[in-house]
């Protein structure tokens, strides 16, 4: 079976994680991908392929005589896509468009175009199979097509009987909404270290992430007819929007780039009595995550003193951590990456994520995990789009990985 047909399998079946659900997986649709996979991986000769209770899906491949002594290389890619809010990932309904011209594209009858605007990249794509939405929901790239990648390169793997070393395959539930490898068992798992597969381009490396915390603020008012309230109403709703414009206006995420932190407004809700703000707070510098959290005390600090105590409650959340802390001293890791993309007649690049992946937490964990692209562009929304040949060269990535593992 080729990347592409595992693809678009996959992005049909709906396993949307949710926010704020005191459980793993979030949303038991997670489980329909897995028991998928599950049957996929003993089909295809994989060994020891488990389901776990939280949806963790662990697969193998013993090394091959004469190959025992490699490293056991991993390679983990997630199951959900987004939370279903503003653009489900349910109803998925790819478009395929074969010998693409690289001009613009309708998607669907939504009322979308996706051009060279949206992703500069697009015309570089001309003549390939391009693979978008119709418009109205998400494709599921993210990361789908990583699994898709890995279980093709393993499937090669095995049909052809090439020589390898150990590799271990996990698939994860909740990445995206920072779960993801919190329950993921090492001593399962057993890699010497490992990659995710998890978006960006083919050509690039990732063991960079933010460092990153969450900011949830509670704000009381105090509510009296209107026609009486100088000097005595305090508007919950007005005082979270100075809390907001008490923020460096310059930083945030549609000003920032590369290593430029910021502050994201991600949900707010008020009325006159009660208001909340949720932030997330992202740098690559420790130190400079650790100045914004100060900020954001220090705001708590004077609208409590403007307003009066409790007017405003701050809960700061650590979220994950830089992962560049624990490769820098296993750049043997991103070389060997490096080797596998040159396979390809690619010149491998490093960029910082401007986000996080499961390899953020289990490296601090003790498991080393860069990351690897998969070729998709503009995940997170309705205009996701990938290609077929990318999803094959996403495989051969792998493949190359597991080859060269020494």
């Amino acid at each position: 079976m080729t990347a592409l047909e595992r693809f678009l399998h996959y992005v049909r079946i709906h396993t949307s994680s949710s926010e704020n659900l005191e459980r793993t997986p979030s949303e038991e649709r997670e489980f329909d991908l897995a028991r998928e996979l599950e049957r996929e991986m003993k089909a295809i000769g994989m060994e020891r392929v488990f389901v776990d209770a939280h949806a963790y899906v662990y697969g193998f491949l013993s090394a091959t005589p004469g190959c025992e002594e490699r490293p056991c290389v991993g390679f983990i890619a997630h199951l959900d896509t987004i939370p279903d809010t503003d653009f489900p990932g349910m109803n998925v309904r790819p478009q395929l468009i074969e010998n693409y011209d690289g001009g613009p594209v309708a998607l669907g009858t939504s009322g979308r175009v996706l051009t060279a605007e949206i992703n500069p990249r697009l015309p570089a794509l001309r003549g390939h199979t391009l693979v978008t939405t119709d418009g109205t929901t998400v494709l599921g790239a993210d990361d789908k097509a990583g699994i898709a990648a890995i279980l093709t390169a393993c499937e090669r793997i095995l049909a052809e009987g090439r020589a390898h070393g150990p590799v271990a395959v996990c698939f994860t539930p909740d990445e995206e909404i920072g779960h993801g490898a919190a329950l993921l068992d090492l001593g399962r798992f057993g890699a010497d270290f490992a990659f995710t597969v998890d978006g960006g381009e083919l050509e690039e490396i990732n063991y960079e992430t933010f460092n990153a915390a969450a900011a949830h603020w509670e704000i009381t008012g105090f509510n009296i007819h209107p026609g009486s309230a100088k000097d005595r109403m305090i508007n919950a709703s007005l005082v979270a929007m100075e809390i907001n414009a008490m923020l460096p206006a310059g930083a945030v995420p549609a000003r920032t780039e590369g290593y430029e932190g910021f502050f994201h407004l991600t949900d707010m809700k008020g009325t006159v009595e009660k208001a909340e703000l949720d932030y997330i707070l992202r740098d690559h510098d420790a130190a400079a995550l650790e100045e914004k959290e100060k900020l954001m005390r220090l705001i708590e600090k004077q609208i409590n003193e403007k307003y009066g105590p409790g007017t405003a409650k701050l809960t700061l959340r650590e979220q994950y951590r830089n992962m560049a802390e624990k490769l820098e001293s296993r750049m043997d890791i991103v070389e060997l990456a490096e080797r596998a993309i040159r396979s390809l007649g690619l010149e491998p690049r490093t960029a910082p994520i401007r986000g996080g992946t499961d390899g953020s937490q289990l490296s601090f964990r003790g498991l080393l995990c860069p990351n690897l692209g998969t070729g998709g562009y503009c995940c997170h929304g309705p205009f996701e789009h990938t290609t077929a040949e990318n999803l094959d060269a996403a495989a051969r990535l792998v493949e190359s990985v597991i080859e060269l593992a020494r």
